[in-house]
């Protein structure tokens, strides 16, 4: 019998933002993980780098600016940073909780890089912000690199592109690992994006956006559900607003509707949901499950969450 191939995309709220706060919150993933690889799925899980990779990014360019023999550090390179961090508190984690069921299954890590296109419209408007305040001379330096910053109340902030993912270069490690029924943690951040040179993979100074490498990595395994861990227990309509009214089951064709009503947050939940629509595609079996991370095992029963399908 075909074991059931899940895609776990984990929100900022699954891996908190500090070192303590990371060792507890991949506990609390780790367990929901567990639950379904006890359920005899198949699972790869994917996250968000957010606190981190700013962390990192903050920290490397402190040091630069304290020993400026130290090179700067790219921001791709931030992002493999982030990756093996999380990757390693995530995997020790889901580890331990397998261990403690008694489940004796490998863990793995992927370091993975994502092609972007160097034509992207992204490069040419820069959106997201990353590390720490600048004054004016430095944001002037930086600039003068041929990076981008932006002004803020405080000062001012880098900005780099977010384009959307090609392919992810590993994909056949991950796929070559899940069917040797290990769980895979990949393209964590988005993935580290990079360009290619002939036959040379270039660090591109740019972030991509969660929720579409989620939706790309899932359809990459041949995933039958993504599901995809936010910060509320499902969809709602009409969101925040007095006629609230949470949305349990959609069909994309309702979720395209919604769409073009604006009934989702644009830089929210809107992308969660076209990445689903757009997973989901002409497939009868695949399914979208958005909930939060307290709440999987009730969503998984019906109880909550938003299901999407066909």
């Amino acid at each position: 019998m075909k074991k059931k191939r899940i895609a776990i995309a984990l929100g900022h709220d699954a891996l908190g933002t500090t070192l303590p706060e990371q060792k507890e919150a991949t506990k609390r993933a780790a367990h929901a993980i567990a639950d379904l690889v006890a359920d005899d799925c198949r699972v790869v899980v994917t996250h968000s780098n957010g606190p981190q990779v700013g962390m990192i990014h903050t920290a490397m360019s402190e040091l630069h600016r304290l020993y400026p023999e130290y090179t700067a550090t790219p921001m791709s390179v931030c992002s493999a940073m982030s990756q093996g961090y999380i990757g390693y508190d995530l995997q020790n984690a889901i580890r331990s909780e397998l261990i403690s069921r008694g489940i004796f299954r490998t863990v793995s890590t992927i370091l993975t890089q994502v092609t972007v296109d160097p034509y992207d419209d992204a490069f040419y408007h820069p959106s997201k912000v990353i590390g720490r305040i600048l004054s004016e001379e430095e944001a002037e330096e930086e600039e003068n690199k041929g990076n981008h910053v932006v002004k803020t109340e405080d000062g001012y902030r880098r900005i780099v592109a977010a384009p959307a993912p090609i392919e992810i270069i590993e994909l056949d490690a991950v796929n070559a690992l899940m069917d040797a029924n290990q769980i895979v943690i990949a393209a964590g951040g988005g993935g580290i994006p990079v360009l290619t040179q002939g036959t040379n993979l270039k660090g591109a100074s740019a972030v991509i956006e969660k929720d579409l490498i989620a939706g790309l990595l899932a359809d990459g395994v041949r995933a039958d559900q993504l599901i995809i861990l936010t910060d509320v227990e499902c969809v709602y309509k009409n969101f925040g607003k007095e006629k609230q009214e949470p949305i349990h089951r959609m069909s994309c064709a309702m979720a395209k509707d919604y769409i073009s009503q604006g009934q989702f947050g644009r830089g929210n939940m809107q992308p969660k949901i076209e990445t689903a629509v757009s997973f989901i595609g002409d497939s009868d079996t695949r399914s979208v499950l958005i909930t939060r991370l307290d709440r999987i095992r009730a969503a998984l029963q019906a109880q909550t969450g938003t299901v999407i399908e066909k």
